[in-house]
């Protein structure tokens, strides 16, 4: 990659696109050079002159730029994001930082996920860490401590208040029921 390459990624120069094809090892993910997703660092770039190139080399593209041409399709898609929020569940996912994970814009992946699903992705972890509090209180002898950092919450307190809002009950209490 010459210096020229290097500075129509990093200012997302449209005069580039159909020249080449940046992929960034780290994400797996191939853009054009006039994407506005973050910039990458340098020595995880590769560089193709086709998409065909960073496909067949297993970068996918990106859903931002959409280097391909292709849309998936929402449902797909969708199926996707659930999956990266069923994996990370447990860290602090923003809408802008799970928007710049998937290459997407934060309204429209929000408005898309909310269509299928019903539910915003904010929505769904919070479905989702709230299922696995109550898998390891009911399963395991874990701390209320434990269970609140393992399922993604700051500090125990907020976690009981959340659960109890949620179940009626405290953590403790949902432990000795079962």
């Amino acid at each position: 990659m010459d210096n020229e390459m290097w500075q129509a990624i990093i200012t997302s120069d449209p005069t580039y696109d159909g020249k080449f094809y940046y992929a960034v090892k780290t994400t797996g993910i191939f853009c054009r050079p006039s994407c506005k997703s973050k910039n990458p660092m340098k020595e995880h770039v590769m560089i193709y002159t086709t998409t065909e190139q960073a496909e067949a080399a297993n970068f996918r593209p990106c859903k931002r730029c959409r280097p391909d041409g292709k849309r998936m399709p929402d449902e797909e898609w969708v199926e996707q994001i659930t999956e990266l929020l069923g994996q990370r569940y447990h860290q602090q996912l923003t809408l802008p930082i799970l928007s710049e994970l998937l290459h997407a814009s934060p309204y429209h992946m929000h408005r898309t996920f909310k269509r299928i699903m019903g539910v915003t992705p904010a929505e769904y972890i919070h479905q989702k860490r709230m299922t696995a509090a109550k898998e390891l209180l009911s399963e395991t002898g874990l701390t209320i401590t434990e269970v609140a950092m393992n399922v993604g919450f700051l500090n125990a307190a907020h976690f009981s208040t959340v659960f109890q809002k949620n179940t009626r009950m405290t953590p403790t209490e949902y432990r000795n029921k079962g």
